[in-house]
């Protein structure tokens, strides 16, 4: 039964309307490989790596969720320079995403310490063995040049916390340099006071003996 005010056929005639208006539309096509698409400046095309800026914390590989990012280090030995004590830092080997595995969420560039991994809008890397979109370091490196600058932060929003932590540390040394004098004044021994010059006895006036009262010498003695 047919809904009341409901004619029969409604449905397939809206149907039909929206086909006939798309149909008289001009259509645009873009002839992809020769006209590139328009990608959005913050499209995820494929993950990059600025193998210098690499310590090999490993936190990328371990936070992945699909355990598609591969990690191969050794430790090196530096001399101390001027005899102090030898240090030990971490050398990359091997760098590979298994772009097959990957879900593209970014918690790896989003959780890397050391800015060594980054957003590229390049997107043409398909092949035709599954096996072959294990990609190395050399070619995470070349998608690295294809990676576009950072977007200027909004004037009205609240500054990046890698701007703030800079501008304090630029500005600690300016207060430390402050408040040495300070540390200084506050520091020096208080100026000591002159001693006190030595004053000669007063000469006091001979008593006037009391009417009546035989008058006494220093140090004689009875009469």
């Amino acid at each position: 039964m047919y809904a009341v005010g409901r004619l029969p056929g409604s449905g397939l005639a809206k149907g039909l309307a929206v086909t006939m208006r798309a149909m008289t539309r001009r259509s645009i096509t873009r002839q992809y490989p020769e006209v590139q698409p328009d990608l959005a400046p913050r499209s995820r095309g494929v993950i990059a790596l600025l193998e210098e800026n690499c310590t090999v914390c490993m936190l990328c590989a371990r936070e992945c969720p699909d355990w598609c990012i591969y990690i191969d280090s050794h430790k090196e030995t530096l001399p101390a320079e001027g005899g102090g004590r030898a240090r030990t830092r971490n050398v990359l080997d091997r760098f590979a995403i298994d772009f097959a595995l990957c879900m593209y969420c970014g918690i790896c560039i989003e959780v890397c310490p050391f800015d060594a991994l980054f957003w590229s809008p390049e997107f043409e890397y398909a092949e035709y063995d599954i096996n072959e979109l294990t990609h190395e370091k050399d070619r995470l490196r070349e998608w690295m040049w294809t990676v576009p600058p950072p977007q200027p932060p909004d004037p009205l929003g609240e500054p990046p916390k890698e701007i703030a932590t800079a501008e304090k540390a630029a500005a600690r040394p300016a207060r430390a340099a402050a408040a040495a004098p300070k540390a200084r004044r506050a520091e020096a021994p208080a100026p000591e006071a002159p001693a006190p010059e030595a004053q000669a006895p007063e000469a006091r006036a001979p008593e006037t003996p009391a009417p009546g009262k035989p008058a006494t010498g220093g140090d004689e003695g009875p009469a």
